[in-house]
């Protein structure tokens, strides 16, 4: 007497041939409203992005002020030892900010605190991965906490942890003696 044959290996072979497909392709993801594609990196601490509807939006980043990049050709052609420092350390946080956009795939999460006197977004900004791009650049000694605006900030200890550890090991701006802030420079440079 013969027994039935059960079809469950083809059935089997298609399940596993579905699993393969989604473990390769995954399945189309919404993104969540506060995820961003980034336009631009404007300096250590404003980016321009588009929401979802293409609608762009400046972003100053929270809780942080990061060295100014020279913005016109007298900026970039000066001699003077204090704007040629801040320039130098203005452009390693932009790029620094760059290569975290590009690592974040071109997009960015945002957690708008406020708005300022520009229209700008000021946001606690990650990456995609979770990665708190003003933590980065803190604790790299890329940029300082900013601390009439700390009180907005929901990662204030986060910030003020990250900077005591990169002044204690003289990261970034830390280590250089002839640093000034970039909120004194701004002042000075009236």
């Amino acid at each position: 007497m013969s027994q039935p044959k059960i079809a469950i290996f083809p059935k089997i072979k298609t399940l596993s041939a579905v699993a393969l497909l989604l473990l390769l392709f995954g399945c189309p993801q919404k993104l969540p409203p506060n995820n961003y594609a980034v336009k631009r990196v404007s300096d250590g601490d404003t980016i321009v992005a588009s929401d979802a509807a293409g609608k762009d939006i400046k972003v100053r980043f929270a809780c942080v002020d990061a060295p100014e990049v020279a913005h016109t050709n007298a900026d970039k052609n000066s001699k003077a030892s204090a704007q040629k420092n801040q320039f130098k350390w203005g452009n390693l946080a932009h790029q620094r900010i760059q290569q975290l956009v590009k690592q974040g795939g071109g997009r960015v999460v945002l957690t708008v605190t406020d708005t300022d006197r520009y229209g700008r977004k000021v946001s606690e900004v990650r990456l995609p991965n979770g990665t708190f791009a003003q933590e980065v650049l803190i604790r790299e000694g890329l940029a300082m906490v900013y601390r009439p605006y700390l009180k907005n900030c929901p990662s204030a200890s986060v910030l003020e942890q990250a900077e005591a550890e990169a002044k204690k090991n003289r990261r970034g701006v830390w280590g250089d003696s002839k640093f000034v802030p970039a909120w004194n420079f701004r002042n000075s440079d009236k």
